[in-house]
Formats: structure tokens, sequence, C-alpha cells
């Protein structure tokens, strides 16, 4: 699989976040942004994981979105697609927004929107790159964010009631601390883009190490609770690919997605071009992927 949207113009997709819906699958990625619209959120289809045709946008409708919205994540709960995404341009003031779909294509917007960014005791208040997964009877959402100076970047976690409507009363912050910060070398100034997958009663959470292009590389870390993350591994779990390869630049931002069948995959990003161009692909996990 090799996916790129050039509605907008040149070669952009990012930030991946992939279901199933009624017998589709659904890839929603970021989208270049333009002077006129920003950063935006594609909605690409296909009948088997690997040949995607992009078939529409996610509009922008609320004062919040004015600036672009992005970096999407996605979950089916009886029935209907919850999407998970940030406002895009406000600096410190992003924040993650929430809308529903029953057919994957069209979203009503929540109300509330934003509907979470953490208190700004411990970071400068910032919440981008989302995603959620069932656990504990809860809904967990881990995002990045930035400490107060906008250097590094962290992440930290909050959880909703499973049976709640994830408004923006909903949701109650883990803690006032990050819950995976860079500390190797190779993760730079910046862990993001965590993509969290249940296996065995534990969590995993993949994420982006350093920032884009520098090069940005995934790790694992893994979680009893939701909550403590410790690292799978000092080394990346996936790292660049050769020098002339669409990855060559980074592999970056992943999303894990479990199928109907079991089988679990891992969708991340990639550039041949410093940030130039940017395409998504998968690998499958496997066992030995969580040990």
């Amino acid at each position: 699989m090799l996916f790129t949207n050039t509605t907008r113009g040149g070669s952009f997709a990012k930030d991946p976040a992939v279901i199933r819906l009624n017998g589709r699958y659904f890839l929603y990625h970021s989208t270049r942004p333009t002077p006129e619209l920003g950063l935006g959120i594609g909605i690409a289809e296909s009948d088997d994981l690997e040949n995607w045709e992009v078939t529409g946008e996610v509009p922008l409708t609320q004062p919040c979105e004015a600036k672009g919205i992005g970096a999407p994540a996605a979950i089916v709960l009886d029935g209907v697609v919850h999407l998970f995404y940030q406002t895009y341009g406000n600096g410190p003031k992003d924040a993650i927004c929430h809308a529903t779909s029953t057919d994957g294509r069209h979203f009503e917007k929540d109300p509330t929107n934003p509907i979470f960014r953490p208190t700004d005791d411990w970071c400068c208040g910032r919440a981008i790159d989302a995603d959620v997964v069932v656990f504990d009877e809860k809904l967990f959402l881990y995002f990045a964010t930035r400490d107060h100076e906008f250097a590094i970047q962290k992440v930290g976690g909050a959880f909703a009631p499973l049976n709640s409507d994830y408004s923006s009363g909903c949701w109650q912050q883990i803690t006032n601390a990050s819950l995976l910060a860079p500390e190797l070398k190779w993760e730079g100034k910046c862990i993001e883009a965590p993509a969290v997958i249940e296996e065995n009663g534990k969590l995993y959470m993949f994420y982006g190490g350093s920032y884009n292009c520098t090069p940005q590389q995934i790790g694992c870390a893994v979680s009893e609770d939701g909550v403590f993350f410790r690292r799978c591994s000092s080394e990346p779990f996936l790292r660049p690919g050769e020098p002339g390869s669409w990855n060559s630049s980074e592999s970056g931002h992943p999303y894990a997605f479990r199928d109907d069948d079991g089988r679990a995959y891992l969708f991340y990003q990639g550039s041949p071009d410093n940030g130039q161009s940017w395409f998504l692909s998968k690998i499958e996990l496997h066992a030995e992927d969580f040990a």
C-alpha cells in the first residue's frame, strides 16, 4: 500500500486513522493546507486496505475550525463513527474536537467543540494528535501537547465514561503530568501522535519520536493500566526507509488499527523529500511486536 491525496495539489496525506464500517474501510487523513482552507481532513475508502479512493473531506463548519482541522482519530462504537480531531493554526490554543457519523462520510459536529484541552499548570494547554481506545470500561483519549516554552512535545491523557456523549463536560484529565516525554537521543525534543491498541489486556502505544523529518521514527511503549507507560525498547520500532525510498526522510505519525478478523496493522506517514510531499502506508503487526 502507498497512498497520497492530490486533490489540493501536490502529494499530501498525513496523520492516518482507519476504521471499518459496513464492510468498507475508511481512511481519514490530514490534507495539504491552502491559504483559503488551512489544513483539512480527507476521506478515502477501500474494499481491501490496499487500494484507496479519495471520496471527500470533512467540511469546516464551526468557528473553532476557522484556520483548519487535522490529525484525526476514529473509532466505531455501536455502529457510530466517532471522529476526534484537532483545530489547527492556533498555537497553544489548539484543542480536540469531536464529530459523529453513521455512514463514515457525513459528520455531525459536537456543539460543545472543542471538547478537550489540558490544564496549563503542567503544559501550555494545547492538545493535538488525538487517539482514543476503549479500556477499563472507559474511553481513553491520548494527545500531544508542549511545555510552557513551546519547545518540548509530549503525550498526555484523559478519559470519559463509555456511556457518555464525549462532549466537553465529560472528560477527566488522567494526571497533571505527561504520560510519555522525550528521553532517548533519537526522540529529540518530541514525542507525539500516540497510537494505542489493546493486546492481551495491555495497552501498546506507538508514537512518533522527534519532529518531522529530523527524522521522525516510531517507538513503542506499553501500559497495564492506561496511565503508566514504559518503553518496550530503547531503539525505534520503525525507522525511515533507505535513501531514495518513499519514506527516506521519516517514518512517523502512526495509527494502530485492528480489523474485524483480529489482524492488526500499523498505518504511518512518510516523506521522500524532507516534507515537500507526504504518503501513507502500513505494516501488519504480529505477536512478537507486542513483547
